[in-house]
C-alpha cells in the first residue's frame, strides 16, 4: 500500500472529485496525484495536483514518471450530450486519450489501470430489460460508439500486452457534491437543486423513460473494490455491467413529493431524448456479484432521501 502511487485524470469531475478522496483514505493524500485541465479546486488542494491535457503524451509520460505512478485512474472524457454537439471533439478526445494511458502503461508497466465504460456502449436493438454482460452492443450515439471502441482496446492491450486494465460500465450516477457536466441522465441530479430551490422541475426527458442508474457513493465502492480484487478474479477485461436501481422521471418525482409535498414537475424532451431512448432501462450485473462480489449498499428510497439532506446544506 505504502508504494501505491495513484494518478487521476479527469479528477475534477463528476466521479473523480470524489474518487479523489476515497483513494486519498486508502493510500495516504500524498500518494494521490489529482490531475485535470483546469486549475486545482479547493477540493484538490491537499495533495500533489497537476494541470495536465490528457491529450499531450509528453506531459502525461512526465507526469508518470516524477510521481512513479502504480496506478492510473483515466477518468477524462466528453460525456453524452456534449459529445453529440461535437462529435469529432468527442471522439478524438474519448479515443486518443485512453491510447495515450494504455501505451504509457505499457512502457512504463504500470501494474493497473481504471478505465470506466458506459451503459452508452448499448443501442437500439440492445435488450432493454435486465440488459445481460454479452449482447448486441449497437451504439448510435458518438459517446457509446467512443466507450465501446475503448472496451475493445482495453482488452487488447491485455490480452497482447499484459496491461492489468480494468473497467465498470457505469450507468446514470447520482451525486449531490458536483454539479450536472453534460450527460443524458444528468436530470436526475439537477431535479433535486430545482425542487428545493423553486418547488418544481422541467425535465429534458418524457416523464416514462427508464433508466438504470447507481449513487455515487456506490460507484466510488465499486470501483475501488474491483480495483483491490485480485487479478485472478477478474474475468471481464472489456467492461464489467453494474446496476443500482432503475426509474422513470415521473417515479422520481414522486419520491421527491413524498418529503417537498408541494414539488411539481412538466416534461419538455429535447435532443437528449432519442439518447436515453437508445439505452437499456434496467441492466443485469451478476458477472460483477460473482466475480468479485459487487452489492450496492444504497436503495432508491434511500438515495433521494440523502440527496434531499445534502443538497439542503449546500444551497
Amino acid at each position: 500500500m505504502a508504494d501505491t502511487n495513484v494518478l487521476i485524470l479527469g479528477g475534477c469531475g463528476q466521479v473523480g472529485s470524489e474518487l479523489s478522496t476515497a483513494l486519498k483514505e486508502v493510500y495516504g493524500t500524498d500518494n494521490v496525484v489529482v490531475s485535470d485541465i483546469r486549475p486545482a479546486t479547493e477540493v484538490q488542494i491537499d495533495g500533489p495536483y497537476e494541470v495536465i491535457n490528457v491529450m499531450d503524451h509528453t506531459a502525461l509520460y512526465d507526469v508518470v514518471k516524477k510521481y512513479k505512478i502504480t496506478e492510473i485512474y483515466h477518468l477524462a472524457a466528453m460525456l453524452s450530450a456534449t459529445a453529440e454537439k461535437h462529435p469529432m471533439l468527442g471522439w478524438h478526445l474519448n479515443m486518443e486519450s485512453l491510447l495515450h494511458v494504455l501505451n504509457i502503461a505499457k512502457e512504463n508497466n504500470i501494474p493497473k489501470v481504471y478505465w470506466p465504460s458506459s451503459i452508452a456502449v448499448f443501442g437500439p436493438t440492445t435488450p432493454k430489460r435486465n440488459t445481460p454482460q454479452d449482447t448486441v452492443m449497437d451504439p448510435n450515439t458518438v459517446y457509446g460508439i467512443s466507450k465501446l471502441a475503448g472496451e475493445r482496446w482495453c482488452e487488447y492491450y491485455f490480452e497482447k500486452h499484459g496491461v492489468d486494465v480494468r473497467s465498470l460500465r457505469y450507468p446514470g450516477l447520482i451525486s449531490y457534491k458536483t454539479e450536472p457536466g453534460g450527460g443524458t441522465t444528468d436530470y436526475a441530479i439537477q431535479i433535486f437543486y430545482d425542487a428545493l430551490k423553486h418547488g418544481t422541475y422541467e425535465c429534458f426527458l418524457k416523464e416514462d423513460t427508464m433508466l438504470p442508474m447507481l449513487y455515487m457513493p456506490d460507484a466510488v465502492k465499486a470501483t475501488l473494490e474491483l480495483m483491490e480484487a485480485p487479478a485472478k478474479e477478474i474475468k471481464i477485461r472489456s467492461s464489467y455491467n453494474l446496476a443500482g436501481f432503475s426509474f422513470t422521471p415521473a417515479e422520481l418525482a414522486k419520491e421527491i413529493k413524498k418529503h417537498i409535498p408541494e414539488f411539481t414537475i412538466t416534461y419538455k424532451p429535447d435532443f437528449r431524448q432519442p439518447i436515453a431512448d437508445s439505452w437499456p432501462g434496467s441492466i443485469e450485473d451478476r458477472q460483477a456479484k460473482e466475480d468479485w462480489h459487487w452489492k450496492p449498499d444504497f436503495s432508491f428510497e434511500a438515495m433521494v432521501k440523502d440527496m434531499l439532506e445534502n443538497i439542503k446544506q449546500k444551497i
